[in-house]
């Protein structure tokens, strides 16, 4: 049901987990609502075993962006229209309200969400594709308890990287920080946490060449010549948000929406924000959900006047 000629009080931009979790809270709360996405599930689709999802010990990001697509669509109709399309540009009307166009409609909303998360920066190195989910990791979170008493390697020198150390340390043997230069983005207080831990060694200056193994990752070349065994690469480099078809909101240096974090409001009257897209400190599917139900009863406040 695809009927985007009308006004909707809320169009949700996106389908990870913050999108379909606020498009399940706007039906059931009667908010004439539509969400836009090309396909649900986020950056987690890619992953084989997912084993933080709250509920469930074990789930593929292919399975649980199956079950988030079967439970928005348990609420289309009369309050919900699914919208199988990509945002181009969403732009603020005269009268306050805005404009969602997509490759085929344009949309007008009383509110907005956006959900449309981030895509983490790859890591450049020969092989590092060949071995992505396959000892080559972007989420310590998710992955990191697989690695229990082996030797891995975080790759970064932001705070990302040293707290994923941090919580690498707790249950690996040996956890490598590979840093490309002499000094660290990471706040000063995270750094000497990790300079305190004996199972964490710091490489500064050391730029990935090649990353080794056969089926699954045994190791990697450093700067053309040096080599580490390790089983396991976790990569926190940064992440490059998709937000960048909403121009007019407030977003810091790379582009995260600035939001309240008690009620995820932006700057502008009528648009929040949730999950991987924002500035929040954390960003993992469980927070991007809590985002966005908090935001979703903040809209229908607003929207109730």
């Amino acid at each position: 049901m695809e009927n985007t000629n009308q006004e909707y009080g809320l169009v949700i931009i996106g389908g990870g987990p913050a999108g379909s979790a606020a498009a399940v809270y706007a039906a059931r709360k009667n908010i004439k609502s539509a969400i836009i996405t090309t396909e649900f599930g986020g950056q987690s689709v890619v992953s084989d075993d997912i084993q933080n999802w709250i509920g469930t010990a074990h789930i593929s990001g292919m399975d649980l962006a199956k079950d988030l697509e079967n439970h928005v669509k348990e609420y289309q109709g009369e309050f919900l229209n699914i919208v199988k399309d990509k945002v181009v540009k969403v732009t603020q009307n005269e009268d306050k309200t805005f404009s969602i166009k997509t490759g085929k409609d344009d949309i007008i909303a009383k509110a907005v969400l956006v959900t449309t998360g981030s895509v983490r920066r790859k890591l450049e190195a020969k092989n590092a594709d060949v071995f992505e989910h396959k000892g080559l990791t972007y989420c310590a979170s998710c992955d990191g308890p697989m690695y229990k008493g082996e030797d891995v390697v975080v790759v970064g020198g932001g705070n990302a990287a040293f707290e994923s150390a941090l919580q690498l340390s707790s249950y690996c043997k040996k956890v490598y920080i590979l840093n490309r230069t002499d000094k660290y983005r990471a706040d000063q207080i995270t750094v000497d946490k990790v300079l305190k831990i004996e199972n964490i060694q710091i490489i500064n200056n050391a730029v990935i060449n090649e990353v080794l193994g056969d089926k699954f990752v045994d190791g990697l070349i450093y700067n053309n010549a040096e080599k580490l065994d390790v089983s396991g690469i976790f990569v926190e480099i940064g992440q490059i948000p998709n937000t960048d078809y909403i121009e007019f909101v407030n977003k810091n240096t790379v582009g995260n929406i600035i939001t309240d974090s008690r009620t995820q409001r932006t700057s502008i009257e009528g648009v929040w924000a949730a999950g991987d897209c924002t500035d929040g400190l954390y960003h993992q599917n469980n927070i991007a959900v809590g985002d966005a139900v908090k935001a979703l009863e903040n809209v229908f406040v607003w929207l109730r006047g």
